[in-house]
Parts: structure tokens; C-alpha cells; sequence
């Protein structure tokens, strides 16, 4: 029996595919130039020079800086405030995660639409809007004002404000993946008896703790850098409502530049740690999913 005919084409498709995946070294190379040169002039750069204008007058300037009162404040201030709003948007991002994920309801694209609004609305326009419903003149200013309740130019308005820019971080982390899990697990354990809680506990939390702990990351390092909310609710007061990102506006407008570079290089040095953080939190999952494959 004759060969049958190869088809022109059949011969034609692997060469092109691959003309289509696989490029010339120098257009690989190029491209990672072409990254390495953003990372380098927009990252690497100014991180750099943080650490050097923190250290040109010497250790001595730059440690006087950082545990100046004010500076001290700021600092004590900002890891209150993480510290509350943190485990605040932990609850939040957990509870809407599973209601979008496990559960239809009326109003489901709407909450998903608000966990969104923080990344849509600029932060001034949230602080604005904190300062118009608790400030003196806003919707309850004169309630707080006769229950000598302070929100705005005190604390509770800057915890509020960062809570407000911070909020979607865990929610976004969980929803996706709680989506492609589904809900069969879920199903099975309320089969054979198990209560909510012990469905939440047992089932749903080992299979997203990772992710969780990745927006919980992300929560945290968002809340240690916000400035445009925190600003506009402050006050500025020196020592009382100054976070560290304050803290080094104001050092910098009065052309204390060694001392804000320094507190600036704390700050960098949180988010370098936070970077550390969210790296072995993502090489765990990576391990794991491998784990799982290797097993299949």
C-alpha cells in the first residue's frame, strides 16, 4: 500500500507554532534588559539611595532621628493602627469571601463592586469623606462633639480611614480561589454532621490559609504606607496623629532631610520585610501545589 500524501500544512503548523513561542536570544535578552533597566531605575535606585542619605551624616544622626519623641510616636502610632485595622479587614476579607464564594444571594455583584470601591476612589476623597460624616460640621459632629467623642484629628479616624483603603486586600486574596475550589468539601463535612463551624474550621480554612495569610500580608503593608486618608483625618499634630509616612512629610518640608531619610529607611526596611514575607508565603504554595501534582 502506498503512503498516503503528507498534508503540506501538517509539516508547516510545528514550524510556525514554534516560530510563535520560541523567540531569538536577542529578543529574550532585550526584554529582560528592558525589565532590568525599569527595576533598576524605579525600584533599585531610590531604595539605594534612601539608605545612603539616611547614613551621610553618620549612624549617630540617623539613630537620633529614629528614637527622637515624635519619631517614636509615629512609629508606636503606625503599628497601632495596622495592629487594629489588620485583623479588622481579617475578619471582613474571611466572612465576604465565603458568603460571595459558597452562597447566592440578592446583592452579591453589589458587595463585590464595594470591596472594589477602595481601589477605584482616591484616598484624599475617602479622608474627605470621613471628615464630612464625623468631623464638627459633618453628620454626627454635634452627637460626638456633647458625647465628647473624638473621631476626626484623633486616632479612631485614622484607624477608620486606614480600614477603609485596606479592606479589599484580604477579600480579593480569598474570593478567586474560594471560587475554584467550589463547594463539595464542603458539602461531604455537612453530610456526614458537621456543624459551620466545624465545616469553617476543619474544611474552608486549611484550604485557603496561605492565600489568606498572603492578603493579610499585603493588608499590612498597605496600612504601614498609607498617606493620602491618614493626611486629610490627622491633623498633623506632632507626637499624637502623625503616622510615620506623616511623620516624614513634615521632616522633609522642614529640610530635615537626614532625619527623614532615616525614618524613611525604617519604613523601607518594614517593606523589604513584608517583601521577605509575601516571597516564602508564595514558594510555599508553590511547593505544595507540587506536592499535590507529584502525588496525583
Amino acid at each position: 500500500m502506498s503512503a498516503l500524501p503528507l498534508n503540506p500544512g501538517a509539516l508547516a503548523a510545528p514550524k510556525s507554532h514554534r516560530r510563535a513561542t520560541e523567540e531569538a536570544p536577542w529578543v529574550r535578552w532585550a526584554l529582560i534588559g528592558v525589565a532590568l533597566g525599569f527595576l533598576t531605575l524605579f525600584l533599585f535606585i531610590p531604595l539605594v539611595t534612601v539608605f545612603v542619605e539616611a547614613l551621610r551624616k553618620g549612624w549617630e544622626v540617623a539613630a537620633a532621628a529614629v528614637v527622637e519623641p515624635d519619631a517614636r510616636a509615629a512609629i508606636r502610632l503606625t503599628l497601632l493602627t495596622a495592629a487594629i485595622a489588620v485583623p479588622l479587614n481579617l475578619v471582613f476579607g474571611v466572612a465576604a469571601a465565603w458568603a460571595i464564594a459558597k452562597f447566592d444571594f440578592r446583592g452579591k455583584n453589589v458587595l463585590l463592586t464595594l470591596i472594589d470601591l477602595p481601589f477605584s476612589v482616591s484616598p484624599v476623597i475617602a479622608g474627605l469623606i470621613y471628615v464630612l460624616v464625623f468631623g464638627l460640621q459633618g453628620w454626627f459632629g454635634e452627637w460626638l462633639r456633647d458625647h465628647d467623642l473624638k473621631v476626626i484629628f484623633a486616632v479612631p479616624g485614622i484607624v477608620l480611614a486606614t480600614v477603609f483603603v485596606t479592606f479589599p486586600f484580604v477579600a480579593r486574596e480569598l474570593i478567586p480561589l474560594m471560587q475554584a475550589q467550589g463547594q463539595e468539601q464542603e458539602e461531604a463535612a455537612r453530610v456526614l454532621g458537621a456543624s459551620g463551624w466545624q465545616i469553617f474550621w476543619r474544611v474552608t480554612l486549611p484550604n485557603v490559609k496561605w492565600a489568606l495569610l498572603y492578603g493579610v500580608i499585603l493588608c499590612n503593608a498597605r496600612a504601614f504606607g498609607e498617606f493620602g486618608a491618614v493626611s486629610v483625618v490627622s491633623g498633623h499634630i506632632r507626637g499624637e496623629t502623625n503616622t510615620m509616612p506623616l511623620h516624614i512629610e513634615i521632616l522633609y518640608n522642614e529640610y530635615q532631610f537626614a532625619a527623614a531619610f532615616a525614618v524613611t529607611s525604617l519604613l523601607a526596611m518594614l517593606a523589604l520585610v513584608t517583601l521577605v514575607l509575601k516571597f516564602l508565603v508564595e514558594q510555599r504554595v508553590k511547593g505544595e501545589k507540587t506536592l499535590a501534582q507529584d502525588a496525583r
